[in-house]
């Protein structure tokens, strides 16, 4: 058979980085990247028990997490966040195929620590021996509590971003609407994920037990109460941003009142000048005025000075009955 060309090694190199295998003590770790339905395919040709509905459930972005039990492996598919600089964060799906000697973990490339994982059970022996050495449940447990781990430093971000955002609510010269509205949605994302996460990692205790001689039940366990510290953190979480976006809210239109009663009281103040200079507006004879004779007593200025003490008595009487009210004092 001649050697590929270059557009066939070219294919084989990409189909290489898709999928990629490593053994141990007679357990195999298939890691499948962004595949393609060939190459879920050609999985089917090594597994012939795997069912061509996993493979399609595998590739779709729309599946809920879920476990399908068959005879001889389940088939399990899982939503882990992601960070996303426009969105905060978004679901990624991990779906795997577990038996007793292998197991096969299928995703788009978005979750680092499941890459990582697999790259030092492939570089390091040691590493290897101690996460493959046991069982594929056990495999299992560590690929979840890596990635439970990972989610509890991601929310642990939110709630620094939280306690920033704490700062800045009572500061009345930033706004703080849009932070505590990514915030929000943020922590709607996370717990969307964790919801299911909690539902699914308790049924898959029992269901992994089958694969493995070593009774997994506390390391399960052990990760349920993560997820339970996650969702609990998250919860509280939740309510927090809740009060912060309350006390935005109260601030802001508190911050909005003063201006507008401010500005009412300024407005007030200035209505008798108004109506004054309207009259003098008007075309029609009045005391001072251009067709009666302008008033002399105080020199050319004297109509100007007579406005504006007309205008200005009602606003002096008015500055001070809103001061005797305190409607002032409220908006120094």
């Amino acid at each position: 058979m001649p050697p590929p060309g270059r557009w066939g090694w070219i294919i084989m190199e990409e189909a290489q980085k898709r999928r990629d295998t490593v053994g141990n003590n007679g357990l195999v770790w298939t890691d499948m990247q962004r595949p393609a339905y060939a190459d879920l395919a050609e999985l089917g040709r090594t597994y012939p028990s795997f069912h061509k509905l996993n493979f399609e459930d595998s590739l779709s972005k729309i599946q809920i997490p879920k476990i399908d039990r068959y005879e001889d492996h389940i088939f399990i598919v899982l939503h882990f966040p992601t960070p996303d600089k426009e969105r905060g964060f978004v679901f990624s799906q991990l779906s795997v195929f577990m038996g007793a000697g292998y197991l096969v973990t299928v995703h788009q490339g978005e979750l680092r620590p499941i890459e990582e994982l697999f790259s030092m059970c492939k570089a390091d022996e040691k590493m290897r021996q101690s996460i493959m050495g046991r069982s594929s449940g056990y495999l299992m447990h560590k690929i979840i509590d890596t990635l439970v781990d990972d989610l509890l430093h991601l929310l642990m971000k939110v709630v620094g971003n939280i306690d920033d955002v704490e700062d800045l609510v009572f500061d009345e010269r930033i706004s703080v609407s849009r932070q505590i509205a990514l915030l929000r949605r943020e922590i709607t994302t996370l717990r969307r994920i964790v919801i299911h996460l909690r539902r699914t990692v308790l049924d898959l205790t029992k269901d992994v037990q089958r694969f493995s001689k070593e009774d997994l039940t506390p390391y399960f366990k052990d990760v349920q109460d993560h997820v339970e510290k996650v969702y609990e953190a998250l919860e509280e979480a939740k309510e927090t941003v809740e009060i912060y976006k309350d006390t935005d809210f109260v601030l802001s239109t508190e911050k909005t009142n003063k201006i507008l009663a401010l500005l009412t009281i300024i407005f007030t103040l200035s209505i008798p000048a108004t109506v004054i200079s309207a009259f003098y507006g008007m075309n029609i004879n009045l005391p001072g005025g251009i067709q009666t004779g302008q008033w002399m007593q105080l020199g050319p200025y004297t109509t100007l000075v007579f406005v504006i003490a007309v205008s200005a008595v009602p606003a002096g009487l008015m500055f001070i009955y809103f001061y005797r009210l305190g409607w002032l004092e409220a908006h120094r």
